[in-house]
C-alpha cells in the first residue's frame, strides 16, 4: 500500500531575527544553502510522491536560485506559516501534506519516512512533530514557543503532516510526534542557531 504524500517546503518568511543580509533559504551551512539539506532529505524519501517549495516576495532569490535547480516553486502572499501553507494546499488541491520549515539543515530521509508513517498510523488528520525543551536547552537554541505534552515541555519543529481535504476545518485533532533528535531540532533563527548548525553539521558528518 501506498502512503506517499506531497512535500510543501515553507520557503517565504521573512527571518526578521536573523540580522543578517540575505534570504534564510540561502543561508550556508557546510557550504550548500540550508534548503538544499531539506531538499535532499525530501527527494530520498521513499514516502514523498512531489515536492513544491512555497516562497514569496521576501525570498525573490530563493525562487531564481530554485528554479535554476528545476524544484517546483508556489507563489504565496507572504502573511505567515499556517496562512501559506493553506494557499499552497488549496491552490494545488492537495490530499496528504507534509509541510517542511527550509531552515533545517540536518533533516534526513529516515527521519522524513518515519514521521509520514507515524501519521498514516496514528488515525488523526493532523500531526505536528516537537522535540523536548531540553534538547534544543542543551544544543543552546532558544526555546520559542513552549507546549507541555504528557508532563514534559517541548518545542514544535516547524515539521506537519495534515489531511489538506480538511485544511478549512477550524479545528483538528492532531498527533503530537516527540523526536530527541538533533537532526530536528536545530532549525536556523538566529545568527548564534546559524553557528550552532554549521558545528552540529561539523560533528555530524564526522561520525
Amino acid at each position: 500500500m501506498s502512503i506517499g504524500v506531497v512535500a510543501v517546503v515553507m520557503a517565504g518568511g521573512k527571518g526578521k531575527r536573523m540580522a543578517l543580509a540575505g534570504e534564510k533559504p540561502l543561508l550556508r551551512v557546510g557550504g550548500n544553502p540550508v534548503i538544499e539539506y531539506v531538499l535532499d532529505a525530501l527527494k530520498n524519501s521513499k514516502n514523498v510522491m512531489g515536492i513544491v517549495v512555497a516562497v514569496s516576495d521576501y525570498t525573490p532569490k530563493t525562487a531564481v536560485y530554485l528554479k535554476g535547480l528545476g524544484v517546483k516553486v508556489l507563489w504565496t502572499p507572504g502573511k505567515e506559516y499556517v496562512s501559506d501553507m493553506g494557499f499552497v494546499v488549496k491552490a494545488l488541491k492537495l490530499r496528504t501534506v507534509l509541510t517542511v520549515s527550509a531552515d533545517l539543515p540536518l533533516l534526513t530521509s529516515e527521519i522524513i519516512d518515519d514521521i509520514v508513517t507515524r501519521y498514516f498510523c496514528c488515525g488523526k488528520p493532523a500531526l505536528a512533530v516537537a522535540v523536548p525543551l531540553a534538547l534544543r536547552e542543551r544544543l543552546g537554541l532558544g526555546a520559542g514557543y513552549t507546549l507541555d505534552y504528557n508532563g514534559e515541555q517541548v518545542v514544535f519543529a516547524g515539521i506537519n503532516v495534515n489531511d489538506g481535504s480538511r485544511i478549512d476545518d477550524s479545528e483538528l485533532e492532531q498527533e503530537v510526534y516527540v523526536l530527541d533528535r538533533v537532526e530536528v531540532a536545530l532549525n536556523i533563527n538566529t545568527v548564534e542557531e546559524l553557528r550552532i548548525a554549521e558545528e552540529q553539521f561539523t560533528l555530524l558528518h564526522k561520525r
